[in-house]
């Protein structure tokens, strides 16, 4: 790294101010936004480049296929498409890295291997935007609403070998951030490993305006699978096969389309309707969020309230299921009635804002690592 580069957190200044970005000081520092999920991460810069990859890291497991694979180590689909020849991990659970989630620790060994994953992971999101050799890089890593400090400090040690400085940020903040809707709004950002909720006044929220819970993307396929064994128990099933259908089919309103997959019963391809049972599975979505919404809204200052009401955004990828914003709407009849709106992008809208976070934030946000 160049000794003569000057570029670095200034107190009431951000990174890059509009004349670094004029004068071509682009070239010497990177700002990077990334979404750190439990299923998908993304990561954009702010040369333009945005990618997704599945958060999935495999490493061969013997001398066979090493030599198959033509790698020492496997990312995203590719290593959950070879997972049988792999040593197959999903570093982050609930939104953040495996082992640190308050109350489940693994062994000392496990979480050492999935930190290990996860430092790979974010290593993989960053050359995918084809850093330059000797660039500094700044990046924005969105974790769960209310993250503790254990779960920080373990994206920041993931995160030493790769970035020169950090923010570690709320994912629903980062989304309204990103939209520049910074006040009077709810968002919802539903991951696979935790459902975030935050509501934004204008100022950085505090622990009062954040909900996170683990009904999610994860609970959702777990459901899923449970459901159709219980009516289908000759069916060879896996986790995976019921997120592949859930992402394909996932609903909560009163549509009469029928769901029919196909699902191996003794290695015979079988059709199975899972219409009911997708349905139900999905709907484990619903209560939680309208509590965590109403919980939000009448705690709010009463004069404002009505505002949160018409302005709740949902995003992330469970963002998508189709129907789920009329039925948080009538859930939310009791307190008034509300107006439930999916981004425009869900998938990118949490890294889109911790870029936006990484261009406008002074140095004093800034946790420097080199």
């Amino acid at each position: 790294m160049s000794e003569s580069r000057t570029i670095k957190p200034v107190k009431g200044k951000p990174i890059l101010s509009q004349s670094d970005m004029d004068e071509g000081l682009t070239e010497d520092v990177m700002l990077l936004g990334i979404d750190l999920g439990t299923s998908r991460s993304s990561v954009v810069s702010l040369s333009g480049i945005r990618k997704t990859i599945d958060s999935y890291v495999g490493y061969p497991k013997d001398a066979v296929s090493r030599k198959m694979l033509k790698t020492d180590i496997l990312y995203g689909k590719a290593a959950l498409d070879n997972r049988l020849a792999l040593e197959l991990y999903r570093p982050l659970e609930k939104g953040v890295i495996k082992g640190t989630f308050d109350g489940e620790g693994g062994t000392p060994d496990e979480e050492k291997k999935n930190l290990q994953a996860a430092k790979e992971l974010i290593k993989h999101l960053v050359d995918l935007v084809n850093p330059g050799r000797d660039q500094l890089i700044y990046g924005v890593v969105g974790v769960p609403a209310q993250a503790t400090g254990k779960n920080k400090t373990a994206i920041l040690e993931a995160t030493k070998e790769i970035f020169d400085s950090v923010m570690i940020v709320s994912e629903p903040f980062t989304v309204a951030y990103g939209m520049e809707r910074m006040s009077d709004v709810v968002v919802i950002d539903i991951g696979a490993g935790t459902t975030d909720l935050c509501r934004m006044h204008g100022t950085v929220p505090g622990p009062d305006d954040e909900i996170s819970f683990t009904i999610a993307g994860d609970a959702i396929d777990q459901k899923l699978h449970d459901l159709i064994k219980a009516r289908y128990p000759k069916a060879q099933l896996t986790i995976n096969m019921c997120k592949n259908f859930k992402e394909q089919y996932g609903y909560v309103s009163d549509t009469k389309d029928k769901i029919e997959v196909i699902i191996p019963v003794e290695g015979k391809p079988t059709p199975h309707d899972i219409t009911g049972e997708m349905k139900q599975a999905c709907e484990i979505l619903v209560d939680p969020i309208v509590e965590g919404v109403t919980k939000l809204i009448s705690t709010f200052n009463p004069e404002f309230q009505e505002r949160l009401r018409n302005n709740v955004l949902l995003a992330g990828g469970g963002g998508q299921m189709r129907g789920l914003n009329k039925r948080v709407e009538d859930g939310l009849l009791a307190i008034g009635g509300a107006k439930v709106t999916v981004v425009d992008e869900p998938v990118y809208a949490g890294a889109n804002g911790a870029l936006q976070l990484a261009v406008d934030m002074p140095g004093e946000y800034w946790q420097q690592l080199r």
